[in-house]
């Protein structure tokens, strides 16, 4: 079993940057595409992007991209997700995933971290 933590998460001003950690447990992580999500109060989870397991292919949700960069570094078992000019809407629970292959889809991520609160100010 892998397990995930978030952090870094907290409240920015709009305009701001914040960088998400995703702390992998095992020496496994290696193998596993990394994703990114995102849930407001009420609303679905929301893709956000995500990364292949050697870190040579990322995709971004439209709403992010240009925005927000994907990375990893597999020896600390640490994913990233760098987040600039932040919006607003940006503000939700983000989440990490791994997945045996990199896809948009939740249901195809089979472990999960906690989840981690950015709020963006005004």
């Amino acid at each position: 079993q892998v397990q995930l933590v978030e952090s870094g998460g907290g409240l920015v001003q709009a305009g701001g940057s914040l960088r998400l950690s995703c702390a992998a447990s095992g020496r496994t992580f290696s193998r596993y595409a990394m994703g990114w999500f995102r849930q407001a109060p009420g609303k679905e989870r929301e893709f956000v992007g995500y990364i292949t397991w050697s870190g040579g292919t990322t995709y971004y949700a439209d709403s992010v991209k240009g925005r927000f960069t994907i990375a990893r570094d597999n020896a600390k078992n640490t994913g990233y997700l760098q987040m600039n000019s932040l919006k607003p809407e940006d503000t939700a629970v983000y989440y990490c995933a791994a997945s045996s292959y990199g896809s948009h889809l939740p249901q195809q991520y089979g472990y999960w971290g906690q989840g981690t609160q950015v709020t963006v100010s005004s």
